[in-house]
């Protein structure tokens, strides 16, 4: 059999589309590989979202063209995001063979089969139909407890920041009956965990099936697995959402809800769709309903003319909402977007890079008293298994998604165990056996 080895890079959604394709190529004859150098096949799903995301697959397509000049026959393809977005450009630097967009991975067979034979390929067409609902993944997770569920594909909201719209098309939603089909599958699979995916999972629509539908559906069909979901936008997220969560025990209390800043003239700038006060609105409906779901969030620093005044109102909403994580970056211009086109890029890096790590340090100590908070309560905690502290200890996820570390030669990947917290730091907490 012919091998194929891909490299992820990026969102779970990329993940999830990697699944896709080593189930796509799987069919064809290709068995997957961890090794490049005996792979005949070298492919990178690929981020555009930052641009040291792309700085980095740059670097990486000179060892895969290494390969293909020091065995001949291989063949390197880029996939996703970046694919989309440089399209030609890729291909005309004589260093790869394929080109494929996120909506592209059906035609994989037939664009290796024509690179192999010499001919470089590209498709980027991107479609309003593709979800690949009637395709099976092929699971990357080694350790069989967690699994990726994709819903829907692309994205409508057009951040002015923001490359996905561009790179993944429009948004359309999954049959919910082959949503439903894959969870089954995977808990008959020995999975002890599922995370819907989308790039707005609150847009989620079929018919009459909205995602708090959805949410309820999969709940109810497979209420042995542990359900988390991934992204949400906060002007989408609806009460009938928040409800489900709250009445159904296996739906994790955890929610990713970016913000990414705390001033109003920041947000229209990026026309994120929603104020300060919706925001934190929202957060006050979620602490109404679930008094111990954690929040989690995404932002931005040193967007398009920001100011030290939009700054501290970013570094107040921190306070006040007083998040249990966060994903923290300086703003990296990306071609082609509304904020590209219409403002400069005018915060000095310097500036940029001092308002990251206050953010950075603020979160630092939210993350730690969220974390001290916990000192003494039982969780709960799916073990995925051994931890890299070492020493006979092993870790896992709470349902708010913090992780765990507690000394255990008893269980294995998969068990549940529930954990007393004893001790903590700003990312872990420190358990024993309950």
């Amino acid at each position: 059999m012919k091998k194929v080895y891909i490299e992820t890079y990026g969102c779970q959604m990329n993940v999830a589309d990697t699944e896709i394709v080593f189930s796509i190529l799987g069919a064809e004859g290709y068995e997957r590989t961890e090794k490049m150098d005996e792979a005949d096949v070298i492919l990178a799903n690929t981020c555009s979202v930052r641009d040291n995301a792309e700085q980095r697959i740059h670097g990486r397509i000179e060892q895969f063209n290494f390969q293909r000049k020091s065995r001949p026959g291989v063949v390197v393809g880029i996939l996703g995001c970046m694919a989309e977005r440089l399209k030609d450009t890729l291909l005309e630097s004589g260093k790869v063979d394929i080109v494929a967009g996120p909506d592209a991975y059906r035609s994989l067979p037939r664009l290796v089969a024509a690179a192999s034979q010499g001919h470089p390929q590209i498709d980027v067409l991107l479609s309003r139909e593709e979800t690949y609902g009637d395709i099976a993944p092929v699971r990357v997770d080694s350790n069989g407890v967690s699994a990726f569920i994709s819903i829907m594909r692309g994205c409508n909201n057009v951040c002015s920041y923001c490359v996905v719209p561009y790179t993944r098309g429009a948004e359309r939603s999954r049959d919910p009956r082959s949503i439903v089909r894959e969870a089954c599958a995977c808990s008959q699979q020995g999975y002890k965990e599922i995370t819907l995916l989308g790039q707005n999972v609150d847009s989620y629509r079929v018919g009459e099936m909205d995602f708090a539908g959805l949410l309820a559906l999969v709940a109810e069909s497979v209420p042995s697995l542990r359900i988390r979901f991934s992204t949400s936008n906060p002007q989408d997220i609806s009460d009938a959402v928040l409800e489900t969560m709250a009445s159904h025990p296996n739906i994790c209390r955890h929610i990713h809800l970016p913000v990414q800043s705390g001033s109003d003239r920041m947000l229209e700038k990026m026309r994120r769709r929603y104020t300060r006060e919706g925001y934190l609105e929202r957060v006050a409906k979620i602490r109404s309903l679930m008094p111990d779901c954690a929040i989690t969030t995404d932002v931005i620093a040193g967007f398009c003319t920001e100011t030290e005044e939009d700054h501290r109102a970013t570094l107040s909403l921190f306070e006040a909402v007083g998040f249990d994580a966060a994903f923290m970056f300086q703003y990296s211009e990306r071609p082609g977007t509304l904020a590209a086109k219409k403002y400069p890029d005018d915060v000095p890096p310097e500036v940029k890079t001092r308002r990251l790590e206050e953010i950075i340090a603020l979160q630092n100590r939210l993350s730690l008293e969220s974390n001290r908070r916990d000192v003494g309560k039982t969780f709960r905690v799916l073990v995925e298994g051994p931890s890299k502290r070492g020493g006979g200890q092993l870790c896992g996820r709470n349902g708010q998604n913090k992780m765990c570390v507690w000394p255990d030669t008893l269980h294995r990947s998969g068990d549940y165990v529930d954990v007393v917290v004893e001790d903590c730091s700003q990312a872990t907490l420190l358990c024993r056996l309950a």
